[in-house]
Formats: C-alpha cells, sequence, structure tokens
C-alpha cells in the first residue's frame, strides 16, 4: 500500500496565510516604494540627461500688457510676450484677452481675431530667448478710463528635458574624465575606512573600560555619549572655534608650550585639514559602536571568564580568545553600517571645511556639481557613482565577509 503525502503549503489555508502576509507587508512595501525606489530611480533618470539648475523650471511664455498715450491721440494697447528660457523653444503660442469696456479696437494684428470682446492671437512658435510686441491702435471713452480690465490669459507647450527621450552619457563622461576624480575617490576612501575603522576601535576600548562597576559608571556612560547626541552643528562649529589658527585655544596652548612656534591652520592645510575631519568623524560616532558593543559584552556568559581565571589567563588572552570571537557578529554590523553611514557623509566635512584643503569626498562633490556649479545631471551622476560603490561593497560583504562570522 503506497500512501502519498500532499506537498506542503500549499493548502488553502496555506494560501490564505500568504495572502494575508502579503496584505499586511502591502502599506511597508508602499512607503518603501515611494520613499527609497521611487527618489532613486528619479536620480538615475537624471543622471543620464544633460540637466542644468535652470532646466527644472520648464518654458513658459510670458505677457504683459499696458496702455500707451492714454493722453494722446492715439491711444494703442502693448502686449510684450516673451520666453522665459533661452535654450528652449514655446511650440503654438496663443494668448486671449476680453477687451475692457470703454475701450474699441481700431484694427488686429495679423494673426489675431475679435469674437465679441474677446481678442484671440494665435503667435505660432516662439524661439529661445525669443520677444514679441504687438501694439493694437484703440480709443477710449470717457477720458481714457478703462473699467473691468482682465489680465490676458496665454497658453503654449515646450519640452521638459526631465521627461523628454534625450539620453546622454556626458555626465559620466565629464565627471571620469574631471582631473581631480580619482583624487576625490582617495579622500572618500581614506576617510570612510579609517573614520569606520577608528570608530569601532575607539569604542571597543571605551566599552572594555566601562564594562566593570565602579563609582559614577553611569554619569561617564552618559558623557560618553554627548558626542552622538549633541547638534553636529553646535559641535562642528566648536572644532572650528577651538582650532582656529588665529583665535583658537587649542592653537594658544600648543604656542604656549613651546609644541609649535606659530599658529598651525588645521582646517585649512593639506593633509592635515582630512586628518581632523577623519578624527572628528571618530570622536563624533564612537558613542554608537561603544552603545552597541557594550550591551552586547553584558550579555556574555561570565562562567567563561571566571574558568580563565583559573586556568591563569591574562586579561589580553581572555579578550582574545573569550570576547573578541563573540563580539565579531556586532563588530561586522557595525562596520557595515558604518562604512555606509560615512561613506554617505555630508554635513560634517561640509561645516568644517566645506571640501577646501583635499577633503572634498564624493557626496561635497555631489552639493557642487549640482548647485554650485549648476549641473544637476552631473550631480545625479555622482549620486550615482556612489550607489554603485555602496552596493559593490555591500555584495561583497555579504559575499565573503558575513559568511566568515556567521551572519
Amino acid at each position: 500500500m503506497t500512501i502519498t503525502v500532499p506537498p506542503k503549503g500549499i493548502g488553502p489555508l496555506a494560501r490564505r496565510e500568504a495572502r494575508l502576509a502579503w496584505g499586511l507587508l502591502l502599506p511597508t512595501l508602499i512607503s518603501v516604494m515611494l520613499v527609497v525606489i521611487l527618489p532613486l530611480l528619479a536620480i538615475i533618470w537624471i543622471s543620464f540627461k544633460p540637466v542644468t539648475l535652470a532646466d527644472l523650471r520648464t518654458a513658459e511664455p510670458i505677457i504683459r500688457e499696458d496702455l500707451r498715450d492714454a493722453d494722446e491721440a492715439k491711444p494703442y494697447i502693448r502686449y510684450r510676450i516673451r520666453n522665459s528660457s533661452r535654450s528652449d523653444p514655446i511650440f503654438n503660442v496663443v494668448f486671449s484677452d476680453v477687451v475692457p469696456e470703454g475701450v474699441t479696437l481700431l484694427s488686429t494684428p495679423d494673426g489675431c481675431d475679435l469674437d465679441g470682446a474677446v481678442l484671440t492671437c494665435d503667435l505660432g512658435d516662439l524661439e529661445p530667448g525669443g520677444r514679441i510686441t504687438l501694439e493694437v491702435p484703440v480709443t477710449l471713452e470717457e477720458g481714457g478710463a478703462i473699467k473691468d480690465g482682465t489680465a490676458p490669459a496665454i497658453t503654449g507647450s515646450a519640452q521638459n528635458v526631465l521627461t523628454n527621450g534625450e539620453f546622454t552619457l556626458a555626465n559620466f563622461i565629464a565627471i571620469f574624465d574631471a582631473r581631480e576624480f580619482w583624487t576625490v575617490v582617495g579622500t572618500t576612501l581614506f576617510y570612510t575606512v579609517v573614520g569606520t575603522l577608528g570608530a569601532l576601535i575607539v569604542g571597543l576600548f571605551a566599552a572594555l573600560l566601562l564594562n566593570k562597576s565602579f563609582p559614577g559608571q553611569g554619569l561617564l556612560r552618559g558623557l560618553y555619549l554627548f558626542p552622538y547626541v549633541a547638534p553636529v552643528i553646535a559641535v562642528a562649529f566648536s572644532w572650528v572655534i577651538l582650532f582656529d589658527p588665529f583665535s583658537g585655544s587649542v592653537n594658544a596652548l600648543l604656542i604656549q608650550m613651546g609644541v609649535t612656534e606659530q599658529a598651525i591652520n588645521f582646517f585649512g592645510e593639506r593633509p592635515l585639514a582630512l586628518i581632523m575631519v577623519t578624527v572628528f568623524e571618530i570622536w563624533r560616532y564612537f558613542p554608537l559602536s561603544f552603545l552597541f558593543i557594550l550591551a552586547r559584552m553584558q550579555s556574555i556568559d561570565t562562567d567563561m571568564y571566571e574558568a580563565a581565571d583559573v586556568d591563569g589567563a591574562s586579561p589580553f588572552q581572555k579578550f582574545r580568545y573569550l570576547s573578541l570571537p563573540m563580539l565579531m557578529g556586532i563588530l561586522s554590523v557595525l562596520f557595515l553600517l558604518r562604512f555606509i553611514w560615512t561613506f554617505n557623509k555630508f554635513d560634517d566635512i561640509f561645516l568644517l571645511t566645506g571640501g577646501n584643503a583635499g577633503t572634498r569626498t564624493l557626496t561635497v562633490n555631489v552639493y557642487e556639481q549640482a548647485f554650485a556649479l549648476s549641473n544637476i545631471g552631473a550631480g545625479a551622476a555622482v549620486a550615482v557613482i556612489i550607489l554603485m560603490c555602496l552596493l559593490t561593497f555591500s555584495w561583497f560583504f555579504f559575499r565573503f565577509m558575513s559568511k566568515e562570522e556567521g551572519l
């Protein structure tokens, strides 16, 4: 007798559970798509477009109307039409205006028709930066007074560089051909790698220090969190003031102690400026590593440390063979998160140096391309390069490093 076991997970109950699970996940998926995926797709789209800051405003026709020579024998209404863009034409420009009471048109310009009190003019296409002036002779009643005047309405169609079918690799070619691009990449890697490893190492030593019970332990833990919770603008400008070459306390102290004979421009000289912003990164973000590592250390069973003490293990041996293997999982996760966050860091460097003195990273380059140079397409191209770098690092991390740690 043969008994057939039906495959698991295909019954009515399983299908209902799957539909319920997808239904519960649907709001989250929509939120992720709106917040993350759509802006990401927009950046990739713009990176292949020749877009400048001025192109974000679509070309549109602008019209102005005024009455000229109202007190003379030959008054006329003047219409001045112009193209707001100097690079894009506007097609099928048409405007209409209601002739106010007290005004009679003596004639209409070519391409214009008068239907009752409505004057309609078909101006055709308007070239980039083009201007058209129409003068319509009129007669006025009641001494030139115009009653119930309304502003003219004008329409026209123009291509938008963001939505048309024109694509180009010029943005990426210009970025890679730039003389300083690889220097910026090297600066970014130094800032990211050294800043990430430094924050982890300092956080690890801080956790080892505060893993023991002693008077004032809680207060000291709170003080260790100050760099991370303090507003970045406040701490950044505090560092700039402290290390100022003219009035900074650090330079005054170094000169008084005889360490240096003249003031040091910490944030204005190469390569010292890059070292200083990296040290600031380590100081500001080591509390996050400290907090997670300390929480993991306090969850480790103390029995094996007691056994190691009985066997005569030194503190270094206990750290090397007991603590460190237990901490590798959290250290790996922290390294991944801190690497991504530091690679994307913009505000710290911009507040400290503005990207000068050899501290320009890829994120600062995005700002300079998009806003300082008004090249939105090039800025988006640099952002796509950042995305590719982080995706490559994440793939490498999960492909090799995480397997070694069992993640």
